[in-house]
């Protein structure tokens, strides 16, 4: 509380943490697209082999008969599971005996199909490029798609770990402005690649990046902000994530090739770089860390900012140091994260958490980057995800208050884990007519939507619930336990 009286001899909330929440809203609407882009960049098209009778002209002119497209698909490419034409195998020589009407579509063995040797043909109706129709991540080399995915996620991990020691040791305003460099160079970096494991090398450097930009713009907000102001605050920086997500899926709606797409989340962040720094240092982490002349300055800066000139004369660094006194004592002392463990009622709530925070993110992963199995149009979809998640995370408050922390969590998690059951369950064979229901792909949307409104509320939920569920001497070692599955999820802000 020491530190937030000054801070309210500053002015306490005013113009300052306006602007500061106004420059943090570029980089936090922009997360998301880079957590989420692989929906689109890396959306794996309609595809079959490439064969001549097809793709080649000269062969077509040597076929006597007027044969159309259709007749030389059916002669070429061999049905697949659903009926449609088969997407990794072709046939060795053309089957002209499938266009006998007298004849039978079974009459061909799986020993007259080769793989698709040639490569392949895309459908380009909805994205002109991915980097999967580029790289040819289909057939036998589907699995180094999510093995790209997993590189990101363990970027993210080892970022949650690496950016709260360095913003302890370096300060947040540094880190924050050295991860946006990075993000602008490694992503930028990305369109001139011409090979998937370079891609994957610069993706990871780009995940960890983000993690760091995650972590030190949640903690200047919280540093700079009242304690009676910052559910507020934190609820706003929630929803330009929100924000973000609804953004994501207009721009690729609008820019079809992954490169283009990449360049247009990118290069902001040179701006970014730019403009952040303005922003003060965190005062309190100067003070704590042995700079209290540093921090002394950062909150003149502050006070003239909200316009409280007179604060440069009564905040001196004699009053500044008596009423931090406690606290930094109390940071010298820090007490290990292993007592977390020693004390059964501590170890009981950070068990349970651990579990619900692991719980989030495979749960919330394995829906937000699964789009093309949840709808059709995914570009509607993404902006529907975006839409809900800004709603939910508005009413989080409210919930907070009337229902109080553990029930929200409890309840919102089973509603969370009962529609994502409820989607699997659901028929996805249009043919299929169980309960009379005429659209089953709705329905499976309307499920998934409402499972992410969900996760916006837990997500929220937590990063209040959590540190009150800890002594102050122990409230940072609590949020590490948690914190590196959460970071994960990108949504969740770590104090």
């Amino acid at each position: 509380m020491a530190f937030a009286e000054l801070l309210d001899r500053a002015g306490g909330v005013g113009l300052f943490q306006a602007l500061q929440v106004f420059t943090l809203f570029l980089p936090s609407v922009l997360v998301p697209s880079h957590m989420l882009i692989e929906n689109f960049s890396a959306a794996v098209p309609s595809h079959r082999c490439w064969v001549p009778l097809l793709d080649n002209s000269t062969a077509q002119a040597g076929v006597p008969g007027a044969l159309g497209p259709k007749d030389f698909l059916t002669v070429s490419i061999p049905p697949g599971p659903n009926n449609e034409p088969h997407r990794c195998r072709r046939f060795r020589q053309p089957q002209w005996q499938l266009l006998d009407p007298n004849g039978t579509a079974t009459n061909w063995s799986e020993a007259a199909t080769e793989p698709c040797v040639d490569g392949w043909v895309y459908d380009r109706s909805t994205f002109t490029s991915t980097f999967v129709s580029e790289w040819d991540l289909v057939c036998d080399h589907k699995g180094l798609k999510p093995i790209g995915q997993s590189l990101y996620m363990t970027g993210l991990l080892i970022g949650s770990f690496s950016w709260g020691l360095l913003s302890n040791r370096f300060g947040r305003k540094w880190i924050l402005n050295l991860c946006c460099l990075q993000v602008a160079l490694a992503n930028i970096g990305m369109i001139f690649v011409s090979h998937f494991f370079i891609y994957c090398g610069l993706r990871v450097l780009s995940a960890f990046a983000i993690s760091g930009i995650i972590m030190t713009s949640g903690m200047l907000l919280v540093e700079w902000t009242t304690t009676r102001r910052r559910a507020v605050t934190m609820t706003i920086l929630g929803c330009f994530y929100g924000l973000g997500q609804m953004a994501l899926g207009a721009l690729a709606f609008t820019l079809r090739d992954w490169r283009t797409l990449q360049v247009a989340v990118s290069t902001p962040f040179f701006a970014i770089f730019l403009i952040c720094w303005w922003l003060p240092e965190s005062a309190r982490w100067l003070i704590i860390t042995g700079k209290p002349e540093q921090g002394l300055q950062e909150l003149h800066k502050v006070a003239k900012i909200n316009g409280h000139k007179e604060a440069t004369k009564s905040l001196t660094i004699e009053v500044l140091m008596s009423s931090m006194e406690e606290e930094m004592t109390s940071a010298k002392g820090r007490r290990s994260v292993l007592e977390l463990f020693l004390v059964p009622t501590l170890r009981w709530r950070t068990c349970i958490m651990s579990l619900v925070c692991f719980s989030q993110v495979t749960s919330y992963y394995g829906l937000v980057l699964d789009l093309q199995n949840l709808g059709n149009d995914i570009f509607l979809l993404q902006v529907l995800f975006g839409a809900v998640d800004l709603l939910a995370r508005s009413i989080t408050a409210f919930l907070l208050s009337f229902l109080g922390r553990r029930t929200t969590l409890a309840s919102f998690q089973a509603m969370a884990g009962l529609s994502i059951l409820a989607n699997k369950l659901v028929p996805q064979d249009p043919t299929v007519t169980l309960f009379l229901c005429p659209d089953w792909q709705t329905l499976r949307t309307v499920f998934a939507v409402l499972g992410k409104g969900c996760f916006g509320i837990i997500f929220s939920c937590v990063s209040v619930y959590k540190p009150e569920l800890y002594p102050t001497s122990l409230r940072k070692s609590a949020a590490a336990t948690g914190n590196r599955r959460e970071v994960v999820v990108t949504e969740s802000t770590s104090f």
